[in-house]
């Protein structure tokens, strides 16, 4: 049933006078057919009679005077196990090649959780990684923050991260990209395959070249299927957004092209709700939990950007990747001194873990101190005890590479799980003293060491 009809278009912004007595709400969705082509709409305001709403793909082609109808109350996407190891676009359609999923659909804006049943107690997830699990253990339910730019390893560490998890807790994995270049997400949708990975996972995609309302609802599809995982199926999930600030980019965009007045810094006034309906829905429950790691772009390497202080402000730590460090050969190349977490407490690691954290941070920072003295003076200038430090630290920093699984291919190296009983026993020799008298080499691309070492 026609409800109204077109009276102004733009990118953005597209105005429907209804007919009388019609009554629409906030984010239902209109349509209408022109030359063929569907073209939809969400209601974004309503003044009297005339509606404005945001088009979900191009206006090329929409005129004024055609027919709008009504086609559903709001976004929705699959809400059952059809949706798990399927590629979706921002608008919950299926976009790889295979049948369109249509069976149990949820609105992606729903939001299930009570105070009550938010759990902030979570246990550790521990990874078997070991430089995450012994810098920056994560706890269900924690938001990280992925920091690095382009070459530093972040695919093949999401990768592992997904891997382990299904692996040791058999919970699937959703990815977001906000954003995503469609080069980038046809590579990750092949290496997820390559790997043997894409049957645990959902993906998520708003591509770049496709306008502002795309980029914005690919993260609200994203943590509905995430919460599919968590509520229904009972696991943990670990979500992946690729790339937050994209998120805000887009509503930026929208607000713009809307007219409403923004804020000094260029960002609408709503920029701190709307990463707070985004956020607030990533928690841990008494049944599963949500994990995140979200790459943040930084506009301009400025991390007082407003929008990016906005992100940080919800992030629980970040995981820093650094080219400097990849620059080595170290692999994953996380620089552990940016590098965070809120669980670095001794009420949640115990103190056996803080304190061989604190006194590594310790030998990696004067470690860093002793190269510049060696680059001028050379290593026979050093003291006893900062020549001890210099050798135990570059063990140190070696053993904290890793072989990946989803790396066997290209590496031929066996991928390791570490449990963190064994990183801190390996971890507690080195700064002790015990693998002295061993090459440093031995330490790179292994699991634990104490084992062999005993072995042998």
């Amino acid at each position: 049933m026609t409800i109204g009809r077109i009276i102004s278009i733009s990118e953005l912004n597209v105005k429907i006078f209804l007919d009388d007595d019609v009554k629409v709400s906030i984010k239902e969705i209109l349509e209408t057919t022109c030359n063929g082509n569907v073209y939809r709409f969400e209601v974004v305001s309503i003044d009297e009679n005339i509606v404005t709403t945001i088009p979900f793909d191009s206006v090329i082609g929409l005129k004024r005077g055609l027919n709008v109808v009504k086609q559903s109350d709001s976004l929705d996407i699959e809400y059952s196990d059809k949706a798990i190891g399927r590629v979706f676009n921002s608008y919950g359609e299926a976009i790889d090649g295979k049948e369109e999923v249509r069976k149990n659909t949820k609105s992606v804006y729903d939001k299930n959780l009570s105070l009550g049943e938010i759990d902030i107690n979570g246990e550790i997830l521990w990874t078997g990684i070991k430089v995450i699990d012994f810098f920056a253990p994560l706890q269900k339910g924690f938001k990280m923050g992925l920091l690095g730019g382009a070459g530093v390893g972040k695919t093949v560490l999401i990768k592992e991260l997904i891997n382990n998890v299904y692996m040791t807790l058999r919970s699937n994995a959703v990815f977001v990209g906000v954003g995503e270049r469609s080069r980038e997400g046809k590579e990750l949708y092949d290496e997820m395959l390559d790997a043997d990975l894409l049957d645990k996972m959902c993906i998520v995609f708003g591509q770049m070249g496709e306008n502002s309302t795309s980029r914005s609802k690919a993260i609200y599809s994203g943590l509905t299927l995430a919460e599919y995982l968590r509520d229904e199926k009972k696991q943990d999930v670990l979500l992946f957004v690729d790339n937050i600030y994209r998120f805000v980019q887009a509503k930026s965009e929208i607000s713009n092209e809307l007219k409403n007045v923004p804020v000094e810094n260029g960002y609408p006034t709503t920029m701190i709700s709307d990463v707070s309906d985004v956020e607030e829905r990533i928690n841990s429950t008494g049944d599963g939990s949500i994990t995140s790691f979200q790459a943040i772009y930084i506009p301009a390497d400025d991390i007082t950007d407003e929008a990016v202080q906005t992100i940080l402000s919800h992030m629980d730590g970040q995981l820093v990747l650094d080219r400097k460090v990849a620059e080595k050969g170290i692999y994953p190349a996380v620089n552990v001194f940016k590098t965070t977490s809120k669980s670095i407490d001794i009420e949640k690691i115990g103190k056996k873990h803080y304190d061989l954290v604190e006194q590594s941070l310790k030998y990696l920072t004067r470690y860093e101190e002793l190269e510049e003295i060696i680059a001028v003076l050379g290593i026979e200038e050093l003291s006893d005890e900062d020549k001890s430090i210099f050798y135990r630290s570059r063990k140190l920093r070696n053993y904290f590479t890793q072989p990946m699984f989803v790396a066997e291919n290209y590496t031929n190296i066996p991928g390791k799980f570490v449990k963190i009983e064994d990183v801190l026993i390996d971890v507690n020799n080195i700064l002790t003293g015990v693998y002295d008298n061993e090459d440093e080499s031995k330490f790179l691309f292994i699991g634990d060491y104490h084992g062999s070492f005993n072995q042998g």
